[in-house]
């Protein structure tokens, strides 16, 4: 990412306002932005309420790899992501034919790969678990297929592999040992790992608490895929081994995302990819378009990943079942490059937001970042005081009194009108002395 100076002057001038059009593709050139898209964001979609797919009857909707590379390039997004099944059999054998068309496409498109992310759920094969399956020969297959994704990558030129671990899990409580469990994973994820690492591509975990498990997945959060991270690099040397942080599975069990970034910058554990899209607290993985739920969430984790040096891809993780997916990979890019703006914003005049966090009280930080997060404008300083009850008004000056006559003295009220006018107030009993003491003890 660019963050230079120079660059960050333009969001006063070159990207003041909404950002739409020509002006997003500027935006994510001029700050070096690294956006794709997976590649099943441009696919059919199916669920359990429509099987067929909600293209099915549409004749002109062109199906595959090819198909979902020309719409992510119609979308404005100039890289995609793909799972390792879509070039290998069940064996882990490549596929050279279906590489070769990949490749043409992606270069007749100007689309580049940039992870292969690896499928161990789709197949009956996988039901009860991949690299966690409790059939020993399934662990194997599954390790198989580790291998054959890092063998997909270098053939593609991805620069990550990332497992997501799907079907790894349990849905009953005592379905599974966990610490044996876990310790499959482990060595399902140092095989993976050694095998990556030995071609030069950086390997990342993916966490989720649960789905399509629904129990819990082997992962659940963020910290205990970082703790596997560890102690696979530990057993390997290095760092290669890191995480993927999914924007929507935080907000599954509503951690907070940014602190998610942070907590890998602490522990150091290399976060290798993030997946953007939007999703509500203790809701499903939603994977919705991104920008459509709470933006100052958004944008604090989006200055997270500025702030911790992030330089991968954002790549957009969603499925408009119902919804042109050009359209909604569109809108994706266009409503993430706005909140980026914002959180740019942020990061340029950070010393601002680091005068209100000192102060520690909430008012603070939104008198701070309020105009920015809301409308985009530039930071203002946190010393600056607001008026009480609002924004102090310039006073304006006071207009000539208009002469007036003097009012005529009223006379007095006579004796018998003063009487009467005591006699028509209402009496007021006071409590008694005890009854009051009662009322301050409740």
């Amino acid at each position: 990412m660019n963050v230079d100076p120079k660059t960050l002057a333009k969001l006063d001038t070159d990207y003041r306002g909404y950002l739409e059009g020509d002006r997003v593709d500027q935006f994510f050139d001029d700050f070096d932005l690294k956006f794709s898209a997976g590649h099943w964001s441009a696919g059919e979609f199916y669920d359990r309420f429509a099987p067929v797919g909600y293209n099915s009857n549409d004749p002109t909707f062109r199906q595959g790899l090819v198909g979902q590379i020309e719409r992510v390039a119609a979308a404005g997004i100039g890289a995609i992501e793909f799972h390792q099944h879509l070039f290998c059999d069940m064996n882990g054998i490549v596929n050279d034919q279906t590489i070769a068309e990949v490749k043409a496409a992606l270069q007749h498109y100007d689309v580049k790969c940039t992870t292969m992310n690896t499928n161990t759920w789709t197949h009956p094969r996988w039901k009860l678990g991949g690299c966690t399956n409790p059939d020993p020969a399934i662990r194997r297959d599954a390790i198989d297929q580790f291998r054959a994704c890092v063998e997909v990558a270098r053939k593609l030129g991805a620069r990550v592999v990332s497992l997501w671990p799907g079907s790894d899990g349990h849905d009953y409580n005592f379905q599974i040992n966990y610490g044996r469990t876990l310790q499959w994973f482990i060595d399902g994820c140092e095989a993976f790992n050694r095998a990556a690492k030995a071609a030069g591509i950086p390997f990342a975990i993916e966490d989720k608490p649960k789905e399509p498990r629904e129990g819990n997945m082997v992962v659940q959060t963020v910290h205990k895929a970082a703790w596997v991270a560890r102690i696979v690099n530990e057993r390997c040397g290095g760092l290669n081994c890191g995480i993927t942080v999914d924007f929507g599975h935080q907000r599954m069990y509503n951690s907070e995302p940014a602190d998610a970034v942070y907590f890998l910058k602490t522990v150091g554990i290399p976060l290798r990819k993030t997946d953007i899209n939007a999703a509500k607290p203790h809701s499903n993985d939603e994977d919705r378009i991104t920008g459509m739920e709470d933006n100052w969430v958004l944008a604090d984790y989006l200055y997270a990943t500025i702030d911790c040096g992030f330089d991968g891809y954002y790549s957009e993780d969603q499925f408009g079942y119902r919804d042109d997916p050009v359209r909604a990979m569109a809108l994706s890019r266009e409503l993430f490059g706005n909140v980026m703006k914002r959180s740019l914003l942020v990061w340029r005049d950070r010393e601002t937001l680091l005068e209100a966090q000192a102060k520690g009280d909430g008012p603070s930080i939104i008198d701070a970042l309020k105009r920015t997060i809301l409308d985009g404008e530039a930071m203002r300083a946190a010393s600056a005081k607001p008026a009480k009850g609002g924004v102090k008004a310039k006073p304006s000056k006071p207009a000539k009194a208009a002469k007036t006559t003097k009012p005529a003295k009223s006379s007095k009220p006579s004796k018998p009108a003063k009487k009467a006018a005591a006699k028509a107030r209402p009496k007021v009993k006071a409590k008694p002395k005890a009854a009051a003491k009662k009322t301050r003890k409740r």
